[in-house]
């Protein structure tokens, strides 16, 4: 079983911790650009990739949110949303698996678009969105059930004011590439 399987058999929890500090941030040296950016991370894996980049979608319908991701959308218990989770990956292999919880909500007037992503980054379209808002990312560690440890981050975006989560897992297949810089970075 792939870890982006047994995520979603197991439907993954974590403490998640507010990233106020990046300098504090335990995670080991290979991950720690991936965790801070707060740039658009299918640009990033493009990049590491050279362009041999897909997003294969593992699962998309209308289910109940766990406790922590209704918590962090401000959603009441109990209510459902669009949750679609993904593979990222690169080069063949699975590097990232994302899951992105919508509330209904959110999916009314130009954001009923995030219904129809299909294959295609959500990255992609919240990054060229001119309204699009991202609130202070929140980092976790995942340890799966045969003992691998997986680093992950989240963060509520706002289209229009609009929330919707996003979470971000990083894959062992990832650990080994090397993370792109910025064209144009002074640093």
């Amino acid at each position: 079983m792939t870890p982006a399987q047994a995520l979603i058999r197991n439907h993954f929890s974590t403490r998640w911790r507010a990233l106020r500090r990046p300098s504090r941030l335990a995670a080991p040296a290979p991950w720690r650009n991936w965790l801070l950016d707060r740039g658009s991370l299918t640009q990033r894996l493009i990049s590491a990739s050279r362009g041999r980049f897909h997003v294969e979608v593992l699962r998309q319908g209308v289910y109940r949110p766990s406790r922590s991701e209704a918590r962090a959308l401000g959603l009441p218990p109990r209510r459902l949303a669009l949750i679609r989770e993904v593979q990222l990956c690169g080069a063949g292999e699975p590097w990232v698996y994302a899951r992105s919880v919508f509330p209904v909500s959110t999916l009314s007037g130009a954001e009923r678009r995030l219904t129809r992503v299909g294959n295609r980054s959500l990255g992609t379209l919240l990054f060229s969105d001119p309204t699009m808002r991202r609130e202070p990312l929140q980092i976790g560690e995942l340890q799966l059930r045969d003992g691998t440890r997986l680093w992950a981050r989240r963060s509520v975006f706002r289209l229009g004011g609009k929330p919707l989560l996003v979470c971000e897992v990083f894959l062992p297949a990832l650990e080994p590439v090397e993370y792109p810089l910025r064209r144009n970075s002074l640093g």
